[in-house]
């Protein structure tokens, strides 16, 4: 059974199947008052780094390069250990990743809803260089042919499209 991890934005009001309610933005949200906001945890630690989150601008058309630098981020240090926390959090039932992002599925929010529903409790440890690879090879978003991510689709000429 895939776990249940849904990708939001935090305006949007609360609902009771959202579970555990998780920010995963670096930043505070635009407009978005302390007292008003509602989620359990602000995960900042996960979120890109500010040069990473620069770069991409939102722009969907750098979104395969944009996972591809997300997920190598991903896999060290404190984000790793960010990530990990999130995953136990998935074990434990519903969690709802929230962003600030208006374009949710070209966000860091889908990025990590798909590494935590394809490898639950092992979205962070896919990373170990005993298994090889990052965490978005291990989820197998990342296509080994041609390096872009699947749900993108692939790069011209690639075997394996």
């Amino acid at each position: 059974m895939q776990p249940d991890v849904r990708v939001r934005r935090v305006y949007e009001q609360a609902e009771p199947q959202d579970g555990t309610r998780v920010l995963v933005d670096r930043l505070w949200p635009r407009g978005l008052r302390k007292d008003a906001a509602r989620f359990d945890e602000w995960a900042k630690d996960v979120a890109p780094s500010s040069e990473l989150r620069t770069w991409y601008g939102h722009d969907p058309a750098k979104f395969g390069e944009f996972c591809r630098r997300y997920t190598a981020e991903l896999a060290q240090g404190t984000p790793r250990d960010a990530l990990d926390r999130l995953s136990a959090l998935v074990a434990a039932g519903p969690v709802t990743l929230l962003t600030a992002t208006h374009d949710v599925d070209h966000s860091q929010a889908e990025v990590l809803a798909q590494l935590l529903r394809q490898h639950p409790g092992e979205a962070a440890r896919g990373t170990d260089t005993a298994q090889g690879g990052e965490a978005a090879c291990s989820a197998r978003l990342v296509c080994p042919e041609c390096g872009a991510m699947t749900t993108e689709g692939h790069r011209p000429g690639c075997s394996s499209a």
